[in-house]
C-alpha cells in the first residue's frame, strides 16, 4: 500500500519522479485546466510533467507549458518553496515510467498567462495529452482531478490562495 505522506522529509526523493505543475491563472483569477485526453473519467487537471536531466525548474515549467497547451505566454509570479509528492495508485506503478518511480515530486508555479485564447493549442505536439480546455474557480481545482492526486491539489490552492484575488483586483 502506497503512503499518502506529502512532505519531503518523510520520503525518499529518488523514488519519485522530478516534475513541474503550473497554476496558470488569467486576468479575471481563474485557472486554467484541461481534460486528459487518456482517462475515461472527466479528469481535469493543471499543467504539469517531468523535468529533464539538469533542467531548472523555472525552465522545465515553461517548456511543459509550450508542449502541453501550445505557448508559454506567462509570466512566473510564485513558486512552492518545497517539492511537493503524490503516490500514483499500486495498479499504475508496474507500468507508468517502467515501474521506477512511486510518484513524483514537484516544484508548482503560479503564472499570469500573458496571452490571448487563441495562443492556447492543444495538438501543438505530436502526443497531445489534453482534448479541452476552460478556465475555472481555483477553489474548485480538487474537485476536478483524478482521486489520488486531490491532496496534492488541495496544497496548491492553499498555497497559492492569495493569489486569484490579487490578480483580479489588480485587472479590475
Amino acid at each position: 500500500m502506497m503512503n499518502n505522506k506529502s512532505t519531503p522529509s518523510e520520503r525518499d526523493p529518488d523514488l519519485y519522479r522530478s516534475g513541474v505543475g503550473a497554476a496558470l491563472f488569467n486576468d479575471y483569477g481563474e485557472v486554467f485546466v484541461a481534460k486528459r485526453i487518456d482517462t475515461p473519467s472527466e479528469a481535469w487537471q493543471m499543467p504539469q510533467g517531468g523535468m529533464d536531466r539538469g533542467e531548472a525548474p523555472k525552465d522545465a515549467v515553461m517548456r511543459e507549458l509550450k508542449e502541453e497547451i501550445g505557448t508559454d505566454k506567462a509570466e512566473i509570479i510564485a513558486e512552492s518553496a518545497e517539492w511537493l509528492y503524490y503516490d500514483i495508485p499500486a495498479e499504475l506503478s508496474k507500468t507508468l515510467w517502467k515501474g521506477r518511480y512511486l510518484g513524483q515530486k514537484q516544484k508548482w508555479f503560479a503564472l499570469r498567462f500573458t496571452g490571448r485564447a487563441e495562443d492556447i493549442v492543444l495538438d501543438a505536439d505530436d502526443h497531445p495529452e489534453f482534448n479541452a480546455w476552460q478556465w475555472t474557480s481555483f477553489a474548485r481545482i480538487p474537485d476536478l482531478i483524478v482521486p489520488f492526486k486531490r491532496t496534492l491539489y488541495a496544497r496548491i490552492v492553499t498555497m497559492f490562495s492569495h493569489i486569484p484575488g490579487h490578480i483580479s483586483s489588480e485587472n479590475g
